[in-house]
C-alpha cells in the first residue's frame, strides 16, 4: 500500500488541482475589451443581447439579467409577492441564497428533507411541510441534476403556489426536453466563476409570464420606468422618469453580459466535458464500496457543476475530516456542498435547530466535492481518480 501524501509519502499530484475553476479563452478576453473600448460600461445593449441569448437557449419568453445569483432569487421573491408571514419551503442542501432570499422579504424559509439518493429535494416532505402560510417552493437543482420538476409542479398546482427553480448549478440541464429555465413559475441562474459558464459574478430569472417579468424589470432598477404606460403623470418632459415601486440596483454591467455571451457559445463543449468527467468518476468509484454515487433521475440530462463523493464511514477507520486533509495532502483540494442552512447560527438564533432534515444532515456526514471543471485534462481526471482510491483504500477498514 503506497504511504499517503499526509504521512511523508509521494503526492499524486506535483501541483495542486481545486474543485471548480473558470475556463477563459481569448475570445472571452476580446468580447471585455470591445465593451471597454465601447460607449456602454452598463445598462447597454449587451444587456438586452444577453437576455435574448439566454431565452433562445432556454426557450423561455422572458429573461431578466441582474448583478448575481442571490439578486435573481431576491428578485423572484418580490415578484411573487413574498411578504412578511409567508411561509417558503426549500432544501437545507444548498448556498444560503436560496433560504435567505425569503428572510429579505419578511419571510419564513420551512426546510424540506432530501431524497437521500438524488440528494435534491423530496417532493413527499414538500407536501408534508405545506402549510396555510405557504406561498411558494424555491426548488434547487443540486449539483446540476434537475429537480422532480413533473411532481413539484403538480404539488405546486395543487395547492395554488408558485415555484422558483434554482437553477444556479444547472444551466445546460435539460429535463424530459425541455430546457432548464422555461418550466418553472421562475428560474434563476448563477455567473460565479466556479458555475459552468462566468461573468465574474452575474445572474438572470427566466419567465413565462409577462406579469412576473415586467415587476422583475421594475425591481431591478429601483423600481423606476420611463415607461409612460406605467407612468401614473403623462408629463411630456423627455426626461421624465417616475418611481412607481421600492426596488433595487441590481443591474448587470455590460462587461459581465459580454463574457457571459462569449461563454455561453462554449457551454455545448462544456456541457460535453463535464458529462465525460463524470462519467469516468461514476466508472471508478462504482467500484469502491467505501465511496457512494450520487444516483441521476432518468428525466434529467444533467450539465453537472459539481460532483460529490459520498464516504461511507461505516466501512472507514478515518472521519470525514481526516480524509479530506488526506486528499489536500495529495494536491487533491476539495470542498463541502453544503453545511446545511439551518445549522448556521444566524439561522439557530431564529429558532431553527437539528434533526429537521435527517435525510439531510446524514448526507452532510460523509460528502466531498471534488474537482470537476472543464479545463480538467484526462490526465487530470485520472490523477483525482488515484488520488481518492489511494486515500480510501488505505483508510478503509
Amino acid at each position: 500500500m503506497k504511504k499517503l501524501a499526509i504521512n511523508g509519502g509521494t503526492p499524486v499530484r506535483e501541483t495542486p488541482i481545486y474543485y471548480g475553476h473558470q475556463f477563459i479563452d481569448q475570445k472571452d478576453i476580446d468580447a471585455v475589451i470591445e465593451v471597454l473600448k465601447s460607449d456602454y460600461l452598463t445598462t447597454g445593449p449587451k444587456i438586452t443581447e444577453l437576455e435574448n441569448q439566454l431565452c433562445r437557449l432556454t426557450e423561455a419568453k422572458y429573461a431578466v439579467a441582474v448583478s448575481n445569483g442571490t439578486a435573481a432569487l431576491h428578485l423572484a421573491c418580490m415578484a411573487a409577492g413574498i411578504r412578511e408571514g409567508d411561509g417558503i419551503i426549500t432544501t437545507p442542501i444548498t448556498f444560503a441564497a436560496s433560504a435567505n432570499c425569503a428572510l429579505y422579504c419578511g419571510a419564513r424559509p420551512v426546510f424540506a428533507d432530501i431524497d437521500p439518493e438524488t440528494y435534491n429535494i423530496s417532493p413527499n416532505s414538500i407536501e408534508e411541510k405545506i402549510t396555510e402560510k405557504t406561498k411558494a417552493v424555491i426548488a434547487v437543482d443540486f449539483t446540476g441534476q434537475a429537480v422532480e420538476l413533473e411532481r413539484i409542479q403538480g404539488i405546486c398546482k395543487k395547492h395554488q403556489l408558485l415555484l422558483i427553480e434554482d437553477g444556479a448549478h444547472s444551466l445546460g440541464t435539460i429535463y424530459q426536453g425541455q430546457a432548464v429555465g422555461s418550466i418553472a413559475d421562475m428560474t434563476t441562474f448563477s455567473f460565479h466563476p466556479v458555475k459552468t459558464i462566468t461573468g465574474g459574478e452575474g445572474g438572470a430569472v427566466m419567465t413565462n409570464d409577462p406579469e412576473l417579468y415586467q415587476k422583475l424589470l421594475s425591481f431591478r432598477t429601483h423600481g423606476i420606468t420611463r415607461d409612460p404606460e406605467l407612468m401614473e403623470n403623462q408629463a411630456k418632459e423627455p426626461w421624465y422618469y417616475e418611481q412607481i415601486a421600492l426596488g433595487y440596483n441590481y443591474r448587470m454591467t455590460d462587461f459581465q453580459a459580454a463574457l457571459i455571451l462569449s461563454q455561453l457559445k462554449k457551454l455545448p463543449e462544456f456541457s460535453k466535458r463535464r458529462k465525460e468527467i463524470v462519467q469516468q468518476y461514476n466508472e471508478a468509484f462504482k467500484e469502491i464500496p467505501e465511496i457512494i454515487v450520487q444516483k441521476e433521475i432518468p428525466e434529467s440530462d444533467t450539465t453537472r457543476h459539481l460532483y460529490l463523493i459520498q464516504l461511507d464511514l461505516d466501512k472507514l477507520t478515518a472521519t470525514r475530516l481526516e480524509i479530506f486533509e488526506a486528499l489536500k495532502a495529495e494536491n487533491i483540494c476539495c470542498n463541502v456542498h453544503y453545511i446545511p442552512v439551518y445549522y448556521f447560527p444566524y439561522y439557530q438564533k431564529l429558532g431553527y435547530h437539528k434533526g429537521l432534515c435527517p435525510n439531510a444532515e446524514k448526507l452532510y456526514e460523509g460528502i466531498i466535492t471534488i474537482p470537476l471543471h472543464y479545463g480538467m485534462t484526462d490526465q487530470d481526471v485520472k490523477s483525482v481518480i488515484v488520488g481518492v482510491s489511494k486515500v480510501v483504500q488505505y483508510y478503509k477498514k
